[in-house]
């Protein structure tokens, strides 16, 4: 008799769990789409303001517009959602931007070493980030972004003074540049 009634009940345990799993691929499956719209959102806005800012004042303007603007721009992607976003690099220009957490220095060494990788998500102090790949995939990049010689020189005036520690510059056109990086904080 006791069999019997194991039975059903480990069935029906069984069947809890996978449906736990079902739902947890589905909600991290979301939380991807949901965090390639907004990096893809926080992209676009950045890119529109600095080709704005270089037609206004040409480069030099758009390092400073950068620098008191981009953490803003990027910021109101997220506006709607209880998330932060930022960009990430082991090469940062920002110190801020540097890669601070193990999860981050693991996941950027995977993503240079697989070009094939578009984003992930990773489950970090029980909170999901989402991160996505950035590579310099525009010429206008390597003005500020180049080797040093090839960058106007108030240009570069202006990166030296607002980062005197930069080390986001001697890239190539296409190369991975950094991730964005979207840590949701109630998931």
């Amino acid at each position: 008799m006791k069999r019997l009634f194991l039975l059903p009940a480990i069935s029906v345990v069984l069947l809890s769990c996978q449906d736990n799993r079902v739902e947890d691929s589905a909600r991290r499956q979301a939380l991807k789409v949901q965090g390639d719209s907004i990096t893809t959102l926080a992209q676009q806005t950045l890119v529109k303001n600095l080709t704005a800012a270089i037609q206004k004042g040409g480069y030099e303007y758009a390092v400073d517009f950068c620098n008191v603007e981009a953490a803003s721009l990027t910021s109101s992607a997220v506006q709607y959602i209880n998330a932060s976003i930022q960009r990430i690099s082991d090469r940062n220009r920002n110190p801020g931007n540097a890669l601070k957490t193990q999860t981050d220095r693991d996941v950027f060494e995977h993503f240079r070493k697989f070009d094939n990788v578009k984003d992930t998500l990773a489950l970090e102090d029980n909170k999901y980030v989402y991160y996505k790949r950035i590579n310099l995939a525009m010429p206008t990049c390597m003005n500020c972004h180049g080797a040093p010689q090839n960058i106007e020189p108030a240009a570069l005036a202006r990166i030296d003074a607002h980062y005197p520690r930069d080390k986001a510059k001697n890239y190539n056109l296409n190369e991975f540049r950094g991730l964005w990086k979207l840590a949701y904080e109630n998931e």
